[in-house]
């Protein structure tokens, strides 16, 4: 099943005929299938994704229970065999109105419940986004999305070890490229700039400088591997493809990037 954000379903209120600046707002125009579908849409919404205050969530439950009284009653109409109600509703009481602006407040992007917080990182911005980021990795797994999952879980490792350099003083990086190039495990000079690594380099600095832990370290070469398969010629060559094995052993070696990050 697709998974539903707030901006879809207010897209979808804003394709209907539903005069959502009109004074009076006539329910019978609107129409019992899309108003049970924007109920459907609605009840579909992850929780985590319903980010409002209690008085706009009052009026979001208000919204759904007055669709559902409409809906009740036309069904009743109809079993008995009369013609169907009119209800024709103010705007402050239009339930569309209500269901359109409590959703505006509601981002389309949230970690979803068990998501790691990610406390070690200081910026609230940053530490939002790579959530976020966690929370999609956890769901395209869920979901089965392999590729999704193993491409995903590389990036984000990428993100928090480039975090974690960016903290360590460059001497200490120098020392650690160095010692690298001289033991061959690096075989040409990183960029000065870290922004412009790679995820080699990234996890062979930070195992040499016991940011990660060495079994860290083997399951990120790994992620690095199979993030490759991305490129179409590396998988044909290799005769492999993103799959559950893939996508677990990245987000394996996530969980464990994080584990050693973590205070």
């Amino acid at each position: 099943m697709p998974r539903v954000v707030p901006s879809q379903v207010r897209e979808f209120i804003e394709s209907i005929p539903s005069q959502l600046t009109s004074e009076i707002a006539r329910m019978n125009s609107i129409g019992a299938a899309n108003l049970s579908a924007i109920l459907d849409l609605v009840d579909q919404i992850p929780d985590e994704l319903l980010t409002m205050d209690k008085e706009t969530y009052g009026s979001l439950i208000r919204a759904k229970a007055t669709i559902r009284e409409i809906l009740s009653t036309w069904t009743s109409n109809r079993n008995a065999g009369q013609s169907l109600q009119y209800f024709d509703l103010s705007r402050r009481q239009h339930p569309l109105v209500l269901i359109h602006d409590a959703l505006a407040k509601c981002p389309d992007e949230s970690p979803a419940p068990g998501t790691s917080e990610l406390s070690f990182i200081a910026d609230p911005a940053l530490r939002t986004n790579l959530r976020n980021d966690v929370g999609a990795i956890d769901r395209a797994l869920s979901n089965g999305e392999w590729k999704a999952a193993t491409v995903l879980s590389g990036s984000a490792i990428e993100a928090l070890l480039l975090l974690a350099l960016q903290l360590r003083p460059p001497t200490d990086i120098t020392a650690a490229t160095a010692a690298l190039r001289k033991s061959g495990e690096l075989t040409r000079q990183p960029d000065a700039n870290l922004e412009r690594w790679d995820l080699h380099e990234f996890t062979e600095v930070t195992a040499n400088l016991g940011i990660i832990k060495t079994d860290t370290a083997t399951e990120t070469r790994l992620a690095r591997e199979f993030r490759n398969l991305i490129h179409p010629g590396r998988a044909q060559r290799l005769g492999q493809i993103c799959d559950r094995g893939t996508a677990l052993s990245s987000v394996a070696a996530l969980d464990h990037v994080v584990r050693d990050l973590t205070p």
